[in-house]
């Protein structure tokens, strides 16, 4: 549900490889319109309102080296800490209406796993306010976006020498070979219903929430 600069490896520089980032390009020519309106409009105010915040938290995430297994560890634990909240306000804000599929969605469940896995508590979660109805897509914009950029992420997993990391990849792997983040836009093209300053405001409150639980990780 970023997405992030891609952790620095030991001896080299970090590739600027972004969690939050690459989604922000993908679906670009995706192009749909409704009565003269321009729904990949939505999308990319949602990138332009966002970018500063994006850029933050690459910085924050860069630090984690994903090849080691601490780092590993606090990148999972970050990433749950706003994770879990953000898909509890989402499922009480009645995300199941305007996505159907959410249970296909959501990665609780998976990224629970992979700390399981891992011998890792559950991070102290981070605070967030409950969501309105266009809440709701500003929020999936930031952790659909986020699956993208996860693919990426596991190329630097593989080459981790601890085949503990190697097995701890629900959260990073969830999704594959779905297309949820066309069927995402394709929301937005055919409903007119969103509040585009709500949407903002979700999108970076939610940004907001990774990059404390960044902070305490």
């Amino acid at each position: 549900m970023r997405a992030a600069g891609v952790p620095s490896v030991a001896g080299r520089a970090p590739a600027r490889t972004c969690v939050f980032g690459n989604f922000m390009l993908a679906g670009a020519s995706d192009v749909s319109t409704q009565v003269g309106r321009s729904f990949s409009g939505l999308r990319e105010r949602l990138r332009d309102a966002t970018s500063a915040a994006h850029r933050d938290l690459d910085a924050q995430l860069s630090a984690f080296d994903l090849t080691e297994l601490s780092g590993y560890r606090r990148f999972l634990q970050a990433s749950a800490g706003a994770l879990l909240p953000l898909e509890t306000a989402l499922v009480e804000a009645g995300v199941s209406r305007a996505f159907p599929d959410w249970p296909e969605r959501s990665r609780s469940a998976a990224i629970l796993s992979d700390l399981e896995r891992l011998g890792s508590a559950v991070p102290r979660l981070v605070s967030v306010p409950p969501l309105t109805g266009s809440g709701v897509v500003g929020t999936m914009y930031v952790l659909e976006g986020s699956r993208l950029g996860a693919k990426f992420l596991l190329k630097m997993v593989a080459d981790s020498a601890d085949p503990r990391i190697c097995e701890a990849v629900a959260y990073l792997r969830h999704g594959t070979g779905r297309r949820l983040w066309q069927s995402f836009l394709a929301v937005l093209a055919i409903d007119e219903r969103w509040d585009e300053d709500e949407a903002i405001e979700a999108a970076r409150i939610a940004f907001a929430a990774f990059e404390q639980a960044a902070d305490r990780s």
